[in-house]
């Protein structure tokens, strides 16, 4: 019986920065959250097609967060 693959959480999120060398947010009641996801692959999707429609503000940044990192650090 084939295991099913590990799921490894992703959190794709974004805002705008308050300078362009930072990652300080300008107002975190803005933050984008885009979602959740069970892959790198299924969040780097996410993330590219949203950093792309915000590539008009050079200040506009978004990220993934590995949450599986946070959740197993053994991992």
């Amino acid at each position: 019986m084939t295991q099913p693959p590990k799921q490894l959480l992703h959190l794709v999120f974004g805002g705008e920065l308050e300078e362009l060398d930072s990652t300080q947010f300008r107002d975190l009641a803005e933050i984008d959250v885009v979602g959740l996801y069970p892959s790198y692959a299924t969040a780097y999707a996410a993330w590219r097609q949203k950093a792309q429609s915000s590539v008009d503000n050079a200040n506009m940044r978004y990220f993934i967060a590995h949450l599986h990192r946070l959740l197993d650090p053994a991992s």
